[in-house]
């Protein structure tokens, strides 16, 4: 299958095309591997044969255009394995050059730039690894549009710190997608209803390792795991990582109305009891005003009495003035000289 390749000797003689200088061949030319030499950039003197090519542990980089195939094009290589071999940077049409290529694996490297042509010129590429390589950098846009014309089979992203599903990386007709040993606490509703899109239903889902939280948000995907469980092929493995009481039991052994929230709290119960508190609140300065005016009735009353004699006091006095201003004799002696 696509296990790593046996650890290889140098034959005595070399075959005929011959094994670049810096790497191994087992067997035959068709097997070439490159394991922890220091190679800065990708070996010109592959035989033309070759068909499996491992380099591991080197310092490449840049895989610039025709990185493996700047001299003539390798037309029998299926699998290009390119691990710890820090590569930051895949440049357009990186791997013109290999048209059979169906397994491509740039784990453990340290990308932060894939050109939008980088896969370019592999029609048949089928598997793609990239675990632990998306760290340096967020590039789900980026190899969005390197993976939108290839016809996926298996996509690896474990180990990349990823919060949520990478839908935008999911091409239509994809079969396995391992995101195991992330950081997903649980996959939301509009995740689950793209899973459930028509191009996605035969798509496998490996989700081993996650801090999955066993709270109330929880409940659509356990749902939609009971429901699908045959779709997630670790789906008995998976364990709660949190709240403490739940923490290692398995998400299968749950049912969803025993799913607490934080504090204890359903969706909306909060809100209702900041509204139910507001309420008490106002209830008890209502009550301490009643009790102020209560155990000052005596003053109070004695003020409200104040206050009325003060207007009618005052009332009388408007009174007064605007009967000596209707009265004529007043009015006729204030006329005369």
């Amino acid at each position: 299958g696509l296990a790593l390749l046996p650890l290889a000797v140098r034959p005595a003689i070399a075959p005929p095309g011959g094994c670049p200088s810096a790497c191994y061949c087992v067997a035959t030319p068709e097997l070439v591997q490159c394991r922890y030499e220091a190679l800065e950039e990708p070996p010109t003197e592959l035989p033309v044969t070759v068909q499996n090519l491992s380099i591991v542990g080197s310092n490449l980089s840049v895989l610039p255009r025709a990185a493996f195939a700047a001299r003539r094009p390798l037309p029998d290589l299926r699998l290009l394995r390119l691990r710890h071999d820090n590569i930051h940077t895949v440049e357009d049409m990186a791997l013109h050059g290999l048209p059979a290529l169906r397994t491509l694996d740039l784990s453990h490297n340290p990308l932060a730039t894939v050109a939008a042509g980088a896969f370019e010129g592999v029609p048949l590429l089928r598997t793609l690894q990239l675990n632990q390589a998306l760290l340096a950098a967020p590039l789900e846009e980026q190899l969005a549009l390197a993976v939108r014309n290839l016809s996926l089979r298996r996509l690896e992203l474990a180990g990349n710190a990823l919060r949520q599903l990478p839908a935008a990386l999911l091409p239509a007709g994809l079969e396995e997608l391992d995101l195991r040993n992330n950081s997903l606490q649980r996959l939301a509703a509009a995740e689950l209803r793209a899973l459930d899109a028509p191009a996605l239903r035969g798509l496998r889902l490996s989700l081993g390792a996650n801090p999955l939280s066993c709270d109330c948000a929880l409940r659509p995907f356990l749902a939609w795991l009971r429901a699908a469980a045959a779709r997630v092929p670790d789906a008995r493995s998976l364990r709660c990582a949190g709240p403490p009481p739940l923490r290692g039991v398995a998400l299968l052994r749950l049912r969803p109305e025993g799913l607490a929230c934080a504090g204890g709290d359903e969706p909306g119960q909060l809100e209702t009891a900041s509204y139910v508190f507001f309420g008490i609140v106002l209830a008890l300065i209502g009550i301490v005003f009643l009790m102020v005016l209560y155990l000052n009735r005596r003053g109070i009353k004695r003020w409200l009495h104040n206050l009325r004699e003060a207007c009618r006091d005052q009332m009388e006095g408007y009174h007064y003035r605007y009967e000596q201003d209707a009265d004529p004799r007043s009015a006729s002696a204030i006329s005369t000289p």
